[in-house]
């Protein structure tokens, strides 16, 4: 019965994504709403100048309505079948991660937006952008305390270990830190859709394995509206995803593992994201230490493998393994690490 349901949430999420592409891409190029290539990228990027941007609603769109659509279908059919509906915690972690990840997007919104309207690479500050996605953090922690969320996560060979109240700033800063990273790998050709279409497969088996089933959902919707995306994204792209999909895809990834309480486990799935991330901070500090010497050739670490003269299909696919196989060792540890 639920993994009918998933089914339906990756086909559905697939086909909306994918068939919205005929209309949200003419509809921004129309707005243009065309993205601003930084200066001090790539040169051959600046071939890119002016591809629609805020492509991201695209999953954006496919996986809320799947995922809200099919898990009110499953508990409403489950009940007549005799089958356990999701406890009201379990659907309070759905409908609150969905909610989070929106808010994200809506910064990422905000971002675009000023970008778009003032035909700058730079949207909003630096400071507003962690002060928002702060606010938006702390906002789902307490709306899943409200639901009666504990403190406890889970531990790979410890099990669940109950961290206290030092449990909400480390999430808290988790979280931001997630939505960043992923924020952070969007810099080529379907570099984020395709991880994020890989880290979603095995969320997917992780919720499954744990009879989690809003999540399951939640796992096969961003997956299947990612691989939608990709049809309009993958290398030469007509559409980017934008900090609108970007922050969203962060804060989606983040709400199912938080849901599943093994947010531990985001340092594996997420660990071609921390790599980006990561990349970026030490390119920045080594400059600062050494007075103007760059550790990479360019950061994010994508951009360095370009300038080692890599097409982006092959660090798309090349990155795409890593995640797989980084996917893979957290499913591992579900399995044999409880």
């Amino acid at each position: 019965m639920a993994g009918i349901w998933t089914l339906i949430a990756a086909a559905a999420s697939f086909l909306i994504s994918g068939v919205m592409g005929l209309w949200l891409v003419p509809f921004l190029r129309k707005l243009h709403f065309g993205q601003t290539i930084l200066e001090d990228g790539p040169k051959w990027h600046k071939g890119k100048q002016g591809t629609p941007t805020m492509g991201g609603f695209m999953f954006i769109a496919a996986s809320i309505i799947t995922t809200v659509v099919c898990v009110i279908l499953y508990n409403m059919t489950g009940t007549k079948n005799g089958i356990l509906p999701e406890t009201t915690l379990q659907n309070a972690k759905v409908y609150g991660g969905l909610f989070m990840a929106a808010a994200f997007g809506a910064i990422g919104f905000l971002d675009d937006y000023v970008k778009v309207a003032k035909k700058r690479n730079l949207g909003l500050t630096p400071k507003q952008k962690l002060a928002l996605q702060f606010f938006v953090a702390i906002a789902y922690l307490a709306t899943m305390y409200l639901f009666g969320e504990d403190t406890k996560t889970y531990i790979p060979f410890a099990g669940m270990v109950d961290i206290g109240i030092l449990y909400y700033p480390i999430a808290s800063i988790f979280i931001v830190g997630i939505v960043n990273a992923v924020n952070l790998t969007d810099g080529i050709d379907g570099l984020d859709g395709s991880i994020t279409f890989f880290a979603g497969i095995f969320l997917l088996l992780i919720s499954g394995y744990t009879a989690r089933i809003g999540l399951s959902v939640m796992s096969a919707a961003i997956a299947g509206g990612c691989l939608g995306f990709l049809l309009w994204n993958f290398n030469p792209a007509k559409t980017f995803m934008g900090d609108t999909g970007s922050l969203y895809l962060g804060g989606y990834l983040c709400a199912i593992m938080f849901g599943l309480d093994k947010e531990i486990l985001l340092i594996l799935v997420g660990l071609v994201y921390i790599a980006e991330m990561f990349s970026v901070i030490l390119q920045v500090t080594y400059f600062k230490l050494t007075h103007g010497k760059r550790l990479f050739k360019m950061s994010p670490i994508h951009h360095h493998f370009e300038m080692c003269g890599w097409s982006e299909v092959k660090i798309v696919v090349v990155f795409s393994i890593i995640e797989a196989v980084c996917s893979a060792g957290a499913f591992a540890l579900v399995i044999f690490g409880s």
